[in-house]
C-alpha cells in the first residue's frame, strides 16, 4: 500500500495517527491529541511531519495544532465550518473536497453529529478512512452538537463505504461499547463473536482499532437501524431509521 499508517496511544484513551505517502515521503498527523507524542513518533520513524489534518474542533483532536505549527511548521487542514473553534487553518475543507498527501488522494466526508462540522478523510484507493469520533468500533460518538437525523445520515454515508474499508477511529472504547451493544442486540451471533475477540485483545493489552466497515455493519448497533431483530428489541418495528438510531444513542448515554 502506498499509504503508510502509524497508530499510537495518546492521553488516556486516544489514538494518534501519522500517515505518509510512501512514494513521496509527505507526512501528516490526523488530529493532534498530544503534540509532544506526535512529534516524538514522527522523529522515531524518521518521517518529516509537515501537515495536520483535523476531523473536528474538540481539544483532544485539535489541541496540539498550535504547538506543532510553532515547532514543526506544519500546515493545518480542517473543517472550515469549525474554524472559529479550531483556530488557525491553512486549508478549510468541507464535504466532497479532496486533499492530497503526496500522491495519495483523500475525499472529505461530512460526518457531522458529534460536532456539527465533523469530517472524515477517506482514501478510496488505499481502502482507509480516518473518522475521528463519528464512528467507533461497536459505537459512535456522543451527539454533542448535532441532531439524530443529521448523525444517522452521517453514519449512513460511512456505512455505504466498501466493506473492506479500514476504519481508524480515535479512541479505545470498544470493550465498553461491546457491553452496551449486547444489551440492545443480545441475539446477534456476529456481535457475540466480536465481543469475545475484543475481550481477548484487551486482556493481552492489544488495540481493537482499526476495524472495518464490514465488521461494523454486522455488529455495531449504531449502524443497524434497519435490522428487524434490533428494532424488535427496541420496540421500534415501524420507526424511521433515524428514530431507531436516536433510541440506541439515548440508551447508550444512560448505560
Amino acid at each position: 500500500m502506498a499509504l503508510d499508517v502509524l497508530q499510537f496511544s495518546c492521553l488516556s484513551d486516544n489514538y494518534g495517527f501519522l500517515i505518509r505517502c510512501s512514494q513521496t515521503g509527505v507526512c501528516a498527523a490526523i488530529d493532534t491529541p498530544d503534540a509532544d507524542v506526535i512529534a516524538a513518533e514522527a522523529d522515531k520513524m524518521g518521517w518529516d511531519l509537515t501537515q495536520v489534518w483535523n476531523t473536528h474542533h474538540h481539544w483532544d483532536h485539535a489541541g496540539g495544532n498550535e504547538s506543532l505549527r510553532q515547532t514543526q511548521g506544519v500546515t493545518i487542514t480542517a473543517p472550515g465550518s469549525e474554524a472559529a473553534t479550531i483556530g488557525h487553518i491553512d486549508t478549510a475543507v468541507s464535504h466532497g473536497d479532496t486533499v492530497m498527501l503526496g500522491h495519495q488522494k483523500a475525499t472529505v466526508m461530512d460526518v457531522g453529529g458529534h460536532t456539527l462540522g465533523h469530517i472524515a478523510y477517506w482514501f478510496e484507493d488505499a481502502n482507509v478512512a480516518f473518522v475521528g469520533d463519528s464512528l467507533f468500533a461497536l459505537g459512535c460518538g456522543r451527539m454533542f452538537e448535532g441532531t439524530p437525523q443529521q448523525f444517522q445520515a452521517s453514519l449512513a454515508r460511512l456505512k455505504a463505504l466498501p466493506g473492506e474499508t479500514v476504519i481508524y477511529c480515535a479512541h479505545e472504547y470498544t470493550a465498553a461499547n461491546a457491553a452496551f451493544a449486547l444489551s440492545v442486540d443480545p441475539d446477534n451471533a456476529a456481535l457475540m463473536a466480536y465481543a469475545k475477540d475484543v475481550s481477548a485483545k484487551r486482556a493481552r493489552g492489544e488495540a481493537t482499532v482499526p476495524t472495518t466497515i464490514a465488521k461494523e455493519r454486522t455488529a455495531n448497533p449504531f449502524l443497524r437501524w434497519d435490522d428487524p431483530a434490533l428494532r424488535g428489541h427496541l420496540g421500534l418495528e415501524t420507526a424511521e431509521d433515524w428514530e431507531v438510531f436516536a433510541e440506541v444513542r439515548r440508551r447508550k448515554d444512560a448505560f
